[in-house]
């Protein structure tokens, strides 16, 4: 019986026509090569070892992974949800169907293999279980704003690879904006945009700028956390890929999404060619520009294009006009939240209120006295510091308990 099950959604899948992009995923070639008549006792167990092997790379969860693929696609009928266009009924009858027929895929189980193959043997196992992937498809196309379509569905933060693919960030920060102490002020501005952003009403490029260990790339990935559920997504951008920026802006433009296009530690030099496609994005130019995008950027340089004497004292005819151009990049972005090193007083505040976090039973005299003398080391405050510390202080502890 179950020989023939395989067969029957084998055939099913080889006729799938809106999702066919999906049938090019690891996890259903390997299931083809595995259905292959042409394959031998032999190789059908070497096939299905090799097909177990892809379920377990991806979670060990047959059903999770044909779901995930199906989300992440990007077809014809998704796009045309999100774009509102029309769409042809038979084309509705076909998503239907076939999300049905992966449904059926996804409720595969070792059992059905080990029948086909009817070797005395065992086989490894993997799980699965009973899935309506239309039930949940209908979901994310009620809810298109929040999840969008294609690899943006499933994940909060991406990076450009090197051939200028987004590609899922697996380690990404889960900071909350319940973690940090201090600056809230500059924080609520960032919060503030980004709710403006979500909610369809005008949102400003924001360039956060000040000292280092303040906060400022870990409150652009906070707030991307914060409002992933809203359907914000981070794209990470080095300052040596804003060539592809156009070729960002034209991935996601139309996607129901909205893109936070993050560039941690900006600066240039004068002559770097990065500086106009920046500047031309920041100026809405169309070719660098989505309405679903704003660009959220740090730097430890309130001016950040870096600019030497030699530099002032050239011999450019219109010198005047090309310094002030240079200088006034920053001067682009709708709103500049400056974060600087905390004094003496946030500073130990932020120290403990970490050692109540951290379960740091300490006097405040000791904490202060301590907290200072290793500022005072490294010869600066800031919140970094004091997380530095406090880790230094939980080192201690897991030293004394193992004694």
């Amino acid at each position: 019986m179950s020989e023939y099950r395989l067969k029957d959604v084998c055939v099913k899948l080889a006729s799938v026509s809106v999702f066919e992009k999906v049938l090019e995923k690891p996890i259903f070639k390997s299931f083809f090569k595995y259905m292959s008549e042409r394959a031998t006792d032999e190789e059908k167990i070497r096939n299905y070892s090799a097909f177990v092997s892809l379920i377990y790379e991806g979670g060990a969860d047959l059903s999770a992974i044909v779901a995930r693929c199906v989300f992440e696609d990007e077809n014809v009928y998704i796009k045309s949800i999100a774009q509102k266009k029309p769409i042809n009924d038979k084309m509705v009858l076909s998503v239907k169907r076939e999300l049905e027929i992966f449904s059926e895929f996804a409720s595969l189980t070792s059992r059905d293999f080990a029948s086909d193959i009817g070797a005395e043997i065992a086989i490894s196992d993997f799980d699965s279980g009973s899935v309506d992937i239309s039930k949940e498809y209908e979901k994310r196309l009620e809810n298109i704003s929040s999840y969008g379509y294609g690899i943006f569905s499933a994940n909060p933060m991406f990076r450009i690879s090197k051939s200028g693919e987004a590609e899922p960030i697996c380690e990404a920060d889960k900071i909350s904006l319940d973690d940090f102490i201090g600056y809230e002020a500059e924080r609520g501005e960032v919060i503030k945009n980004t709710r403006s952003f979500v909610s369809g009403y005008p949102a400003a490029n924001v360039l956060l700028y000040g000292d280092a260990g303040t906060g400022k790339s870990s409150t652009v990935k906070a707030v991307a956390n914060a409002f992933y559920k809203d359907g914000v997504r981070l794209i990470e951008l080095r300052k040596d890929q804003l060539f592809l920026l156009p070729e960002v802006m034209d991935k996601i433009s139309g996607n129901p999404l909205k893109f936070i296009i993050f560039i941690d530690d900006l600066s240039f030099e004068k002559s770097d060619d990065n500086f106009n496609m920046l500047k031309a994005a920041l100026e809405g130019s169309a070719t660098c520009k989505a309405e679903n995008a704003v660009i959220y950027a740090t730097s430890n340089r309130r001016h950040i294009v870096r600019e030497t004497f030699s530099e002032r004292d050239g011999d450019d005819v219109h010198r005047n006009d090309t310094v002030q151009e240079a200088l006034s990049l920053s001067e682009r972005f709708g709103l500049t939240v400056s974060f600087y090193k905390p004094d003496k007083k946030l500073y130990l505040k932020i120290v403990s209120d970490l050692a109540k976090k951290n379960g740091i039973e300490k006097s405040e005299a000791e904490l202060d006295t301590r907290a200072e003398a290793f500022a005072l080391k490294r010869g600066y405050r800031s919140a970094r510091c004091a997380e530095q510390f406090i880790d230094s202080l939980m080192q201690e502890k897991t030293e004394v308990s193992d004694k």
